[in-house]
């Protein structure tokens, strides 16, 4: 239940498992932002970055940056004949997050690893399919975010009478047009952040979030969170523009926690990265019979 939710309101997802790594298991699903099986992202440096423009390892990096202010800085290298480790410093300082891409042809179709908190500045990408080329970049997002809202769900899962009621709340919801003309997400102005975000308990593990979109060019809307005893949010879901409403089926580190919702737009993309994976090792993927690929 919770995959097919989380799916729903992704702006962009393709399965990155079926794309990029060897088949995941039976039961095994991604969670939004989208993540390969195994992928691992931290605030640690990545050890034998890959500068752009060197080859070793069969890695070869070229420029595209889009306007929008500096474009980061995308290294990588093979860590494993079927591993990769991908490494960045952040073009612009006041970044919202990162959203990190791959595909395997030079023109796409890029698809989606992760939307990342501005403290991540590493990605893991093990298992990946033998003798392939992955191309990787990067690319910033700003905009402001709502006053964040807290949230303790009962605890226990789901009864069998939540289990039969109905979810209509759930799927995301737009508003039908706007009363009165939206700032600009651009100037990164404090009008343009959501307002009025509510949290209405559902039951043991929903959570309906409501909000007022007051911007007026956002590519969409985040919601993010800040589980207990962590030090910083995180991206959970990713938002078409002009969404105003959005449930959520929480994981047990979710129950109790600071949400919020982000308006956002995409600033400059980095440097692509090209890398060919060589043979397979044979080995199996250190999570592979997990339900989360974080």
């Amino acid at each position: 239940m919770r995959h097919a939710i989380r799916t729903a309101v992704l702006l962009v997802l393709v399965p990155v498992a079926a794309a990029c790594s060897a088949p995941p298991p039976v039961g095994h699903s991604a969670r939004v932002p989208a993540a390969s099986p195994g992928g691992q992202a931290s605030g640690a440096q990545a050890p034998g970055g890959q500068a752009p423009g060197d080859q070793a390892s069969g890695g070869q990096a070229s420029g595209g940056a889009a306007p929008g202010g500096a474009a980061p800085t995308l290294r990588g290298a093979l860590t494993t004949p079927t591993d990769i480790d991908l490494e960045w410093r952040s073009g612009r300082s006041g970044a919202a997050g990162h959203v990190l891409e791959f595909a395997t042809e030079a023109a796409g179709p890029y698809t989606v690893l992760r939307y990342l908190p501005p403290s991540t500045t590493t990605y893991h990408h093990p298992d990946l399919i033998p003798r392939t080329t992955f191309h990787y970049r990067l690319r910033a997002f700003h905009g402001p975010a709502s006053t964040p809202v807290e949230v303790s769900l009962p605890a226990g899962e789901l009864t069998p009478e939540d289990q039969e009621a109905g979810h209509a709340w759930l799927p995301p919801r737009r508003a039908p047009g706007r009363a009165a003309a939206g700032r600009s997400v651009r100037d990164a102005s404090p009008a343009a952040a959501p307002s009025g975000l509510r949290a209405e308990v559902k039951h043991a593990n929903g959570i309906l979030f409501t909000w007022t979109d007051r911007a007026s060019d956002e590519s969409g809307f985040l919601l993010e969170a800040r589980t207990a005893g962590a030090s910083a949010y995180e991206p959970l879901v990713v938002l078409e523009p002009d969404t105003v409403s959005t449930g959520l089926i929480t994981l047990p580190t979710e129950k109790r926690a600071s949400y919020r919702i982000r308006a956002f737009t995409y600033g400059a993309r980095s440097n692509a990265v090209r890398l060919t994976t060589g043979e397979s090792t044979g080995r199996r993927a250190p999570d592979e019979g997990s339900e989360r690929a974080n």
